[in-house]
């Protein structure tokens, strides 16, 4: 397995903050022998109210907590962190974790493109979407997010523990 694990930064755009000190992280073919395993090992690393389905076309993001997607199925490009942010194509097998209050939406996806997603101890997401009103208590609930104590895809030793030092 060639599993490749890298990471970025995207900004606050001015629409969408996005998060100010941690990283997005992919992990590249990590799943992409067992596709079928992404739940379970989310879930066992306490990443939980997990889902299966696809990405809103359209930004949005949510402030209270990060959030997990693993590639069940399928190809797609994901925009990440606003209109200036940075695209991003997934395929069957990889990874992806947004930090609380990073922007996603899908551009394109192949008809059979499919997702888990789950959240650090089952924490159910709000949906927040580009409003200057809003800004200001989401960029107060998105400072006040823990970093998880797992890694969604390696548990105590992932590199999410690394990366995410606030």
């Amino acid at each position: 397995m060639d599993t490749q694990v890298r990471s970025f930064f995207v900004r606050d755009d001015g629409e969408v903050p996005n998060h100010p000190d941690l990283p997005v992280i992919v992990y590249e073919r990590v799943f992409a022998d067992h596709p079928a395993g992404i739940e379970a090992a989310f879930n066992r690393h306490q990443w939980t109210g997990s889902w299966t389905g696809g990405i809103y076309d359209y930004h949005h993001y949510h402030s209270n907590t990060h959030e997990v997607l693993g590639v069940q199925s399928g190809s797609a490009s994901v925009l990440i962190g606003g209109d200036a942010g940075e695209r991003v194509t997934l395929a069957t097998g990889d990874v992806i974790v947004l930090p609380a209050g990073t922007a996603h939406m899908l551009l394109d996806a192949s008809p059979d493109f499919a997702v888990v997603g789950a959240y650090p101890g089952g924490i159910t997401p709000n949906m927040r979407e580009r409003n200057p009103t809003d800004r200001a208590q989401a960029i107060s609930e998105i400072r006040s997010v823990p970093v998880p104590p797992m890694d969604p895809v390696y548990g105590e030793e992932g590199p999410l523990l690394h990366k995410w030092v606030k």
